[in-house]
Formats: C-alpha cells, structure tokens, sequence
C-alpha cells in the first residue's frame, strides 16, 4: 500500500512538471515510465481523473466569484490542453485526490537539556536531535518533520518523487540530497549544510543552500553566509563553534548541549565567536568566561553570561 501511495504521489508530481510550459525533462520522464509498468498505469490514472475534474470546472457557470479568461482562438494540442487542464485543476479542487490520501499522524519526540538523541525514519534517513529539541514526525509520512524548537541534524537519503520536507515556524526546507543543520530559537532560524543542497522556502525567496553555505533568518530578514560544512553537526561530537552568535544563541545553545541554564545578560545582545569543547563546561560553568571573553555570574540556579 506504501509503495501504490509514493507511485501515485510521483505520477502527480509528473503530471504537474509536464504540464508546465517550459518543462524539457523529457527523458527523465521516459526513464521514469518505464521503469515500472505500473508507473504508466498511474499517471494515466493522474490524467484521467484530473481531466475529468477540469471537464467539470469548464461546464461549470461562470457566475462563480472566478474571473474566467477567453478561450484561445487556436485549440492546443492535446499534450498542452492535457498540462492546462491538470494544473486549473489542482488550483480549483485545491489539492487533488492524491494529495488527500495522506491524513497525518502525528506525535511529538523532545529531547531534555543535555540529552541527545537519534531517530531513524526510514533506511538512509535520520535525525539527530540536540538537547532542548521538539520535532514533530509523521508515522504516515517519514519524509515530513517539524522543529518547534532547539536543533536537529538531519542526514537525508534523497529521493527526487518524495522530497524531505522539514517546517520551523514560517519556513519551509526541501531537500536537495543532503546533511543539513537546522536550529531554531524564538524567531530565529539557522540552517547549515554539510551535503548536498537544500531548498529554502521554495514558494517564496527560493533559495538554493549548498556545502558550506549557512542561512540566518530572523525578524523578516533572511541572510546567507559561509559555514566550514566539518562545523555543521559538530555539537553530536561536544563541540560548539560561534561566528559572531548574539548572546541569546550562546546561551541557549549552550543551555541545549550542557543541560546547565544559562541565560544571556539582560539589555546586551553582542555577538560572539569562539570554538569550545562541552565537556570542561559541565565541570565548571564559569570556563565559559575565559573560553569566550565573557562576564559570567551564578544567580540562583542561572548562569548569566554578558560582554566585560
């Protein structure tokens, strides 16, 4: 039944591509019918119940609150009608019925402060959660995830007709065959990538992430910078590296990976950089004043680290 549902969802997804104007994939998608016979059986199924939706739409009345455009004076070919006709369709019924065979089941892993843990979603895909993470999975679908919060590693087997697709608060990643960082703390996001390529709200900025390149996301503002990739994960391995991280981010990466609170000095946000092993902070919290420059005060059962 799983594997009737990722064929179906891939012959969607074909039908769509063929439809589009400027699509040129055309061996791709030779390659792809005829990889399986039932691959062919499905999109004529696509087709089929996607022109018989947009036959309904045409003989529906115009008086709908729809503005209608005129019919072109040349009748297109059947391929073009065909492309035409899935895509009005899929923006009228919005969301066909391949895209309604999947209800979500979903539950919730988090991880303690402190506490690390991996979860395998199907062969060649995982997650590696940090410490203070929440993601919510799918048991339907092991290619969805979302993080509410704290940081996860994900290492990605890539399939093309099933894209991995991970939400963190208003954003939207797909990925491109990847190992990519992710974290997200309040409203800020960062995104790493180690392999592959990742794509970064595709209905919007659409951005393309590669190796080494790290995107900051906060307030609006979307940047791109550069990230050593043997940095992005490295907290799986104790270590933590800041290039120029407002106060908040240390401390709340520091509270994920130690299990120690630490909160950042009210009214200062200066950023920090500096590579640090955990290890030592678990001994002695106060290491982290020497490691990274800062002032660091014990009040009560929080460290408050702040700029000298």
């Amino acid at each position: 039944m799983a594997n009737d549902d990722m064929i179906r969802d891939a012959a969607a997804r074909w039908a769509v591509l063929t439809g589009e104007p400027g699509f040129d994939d055309w061996e791709g998608f030779m390659q792809w019918l005829e990889a399986d016979p039932a691959h062919g059986r499905a999109y004529d199924a696509v087709n089929l119940a996607v022109a018989e939706a947009a036959e309904l739409a045409v003989a529906a009345p115009a008086n709908d609150g729809w503005i209608h455009a005129e019919p072109p004076a040349a009748r297109p070919t059947r391929r073009a009608w065909l492309g035409s006709a899935i895509a009005a369709s899929l923006a009228l019924v919005g969301g066909v019925w391949f895209w309604q065979t999947h209800s979500r089941e979903i539950y919730s892993l988090e991880t303690a402060p402190g506490q690390m843990r991996t979860v395998e979603l199907e062969t060649g895909t995982r997650i590696d959660l940090a410490g203070g993470t929440v993601v919510r999975l799918d048991r339907k679908d092991p290619r969805y995830a979302v993080l509410d919060k704290g940081q996860a590693l994900f290492t990605v087997r890539h399939d093309a007709a099933r894209p991995f697709h991970v939400e963190a608060g208003e954003a939207t990643l797909v990925d491109l065959g990847t190992v990519f960082d992710v974290a997200r703390e309040g409203t800020r996001l960062s995104v790493g990538v180690a392999e592959g390529a990742v794509g970064y709200n595709p209905k919007a900025e659409n951005l393309r992430l590669a190796p080494g390149d790290r995107l900051i996301a906060d307030a609006g503002s979307v940047n791109v910078g550069h990230v050593p990739p043997r940095e992005v994960g490295e907290w799986r391995e104790g270590r933590l590296t800041f290039d120029a991280a407002p106060l908040s981010e240390v401390a709340a990466r520091l509270s994920r990976a130690t299990g120690i609170a630490f909160a950042a000095q009210p009214g200062s946000d200066a950023p920090v950089s500096g590579s640090i092993l955990v290890t030592p902070i678990h001994d002695d919290p106060q290491m982290i004043g020497a490691l990274l420059g800062l002032q660091v005060r014990h009040e009560g059962q929080v460290w408050t680290i702040g700029k000298p």
